[in-house]
């Protein structure tokens, strides 16, 4: 199929952006890397009247560490970008990870890491990658700019705190802590596929007790937004990551997450799939600690 038709523009400020965006007169949609938006136009889901690539815009393409030891990662910043960037996989290896687990090398080329954050699957690697690291969003509106937690940014499927006439401009990173271990694992039919169930942990070890001092345990393809399971993280503090504690967290797991059944798998399928996997993700988090 082909999109219906549409008017373009490439704008060289975010302040011109945000501008076409707050057009009342015609409806606008930001693209970057296009790998969610373009093929919803082909088949017609999505019809704007404008599309406003961001890709012209010089700040939006920075991915930096600042001065506070922040990753700071611009809207038009592409998956690959971030993934081979060896402060990226020094500092945040889970981020470097997860973006791995996206698709094929094709998609990563094009695609932006901000682009995926505010589509928002559910099933995607990112909004969970961004939801165990802390992540921060940057937006900027005809109303100035604003900063949005994880927790706060990913509203319902497809759905974020981003308005229609809001860039999401940043997301920011902040530096993790020390002695951290981490893990991302996720179930595919083939590779490639969106995940049918996927978790990412990030264990901080107390060196001198040598426990786990704190927890982030956050699946996707479980809900339709990210679920950070604070039961499997409270089974995890305090202890040595041992077979009890392990245990303690696949029950959390298996009692309290609430997928769907679709096409892909049932409900079921999915909690004895997340299950196997935090096992496996926090294992490997303890290792890496």
């Amino acid at each position: 199929m082909k999109p219906t038709s549409f008017d373009y523009t490439a704008p060289s400020t975010v302040g011109e952006a945000v501008s076409l965006l707050a057009d009342e007169e015609r409806e606008a949609k930001v693209v970057a890397g296009g790998q969610s938006l373009i093929p919803m136009l082909n088949m017609r889901l999505a019809r704007p009247e404008l599309l406003v690539d961001i890709t012209r815009i010089p700040e939006l393409g920075r991915l930096q560490v600042d001065e506070s030891g922040n990753l700071r990662i611009g809207a038009a910043v592409r998956q690959a970008h971030v993934a081979t960037d060896s402060a990226v996989r020094d500092g945040w290896p889970l981020l470097a990870a997860a973006i791995g687990h996206i698709g094929h090398p094709q998609i990563r080329n094009r695609g932006t890491v901000c682009g995926s954050l505010a589509h928002h699957d559910p099933a995607a690697e990112l909004p969970t990658a961004a939801l165990a690291l802390d992540a921060r969003f940057v937006i900027t509106g005809p109303r100035g700019t604003r900063t949005v937690t994880a927790e706060d940014f990913f509203v319902a499927t497809f759905s974020t705190a981003v308005e229609a006439d809001e860039l999401l401009t940043e997301v920011v990173f902040p530096p993790a802590p020390a002695h951290h271990g981490w893990a991302f694992e996720e179930l595919t039919g083939r590779h490639g596929d969106f995940a049918t169930v996927g978790v990412a942990v990030v264990l901080e070890r107390d060196t001198a007790a040598d426990t786990v001092r704190a927890a982030r345990v956050v699946f996707c393809g479980a809900g339709p937004v990210p679920v950070r399971l604070p039961a499997a993280e409270n089974a995890l503090v305090n202890s040595d990551v041992g077979e009890q504690s392990l245990a303690a967290a696949a029950r959390a797991a298996l009692s309290r997450l609430t997928p769907s059944d679709d096409v892909h798998a049932t409900a079921e399928y999915r909690r004895e799939g997340a299950t196997h996997l935090l096992v496996r993700a926090c294992t490997t988090a303890w290792e890496r600690c």
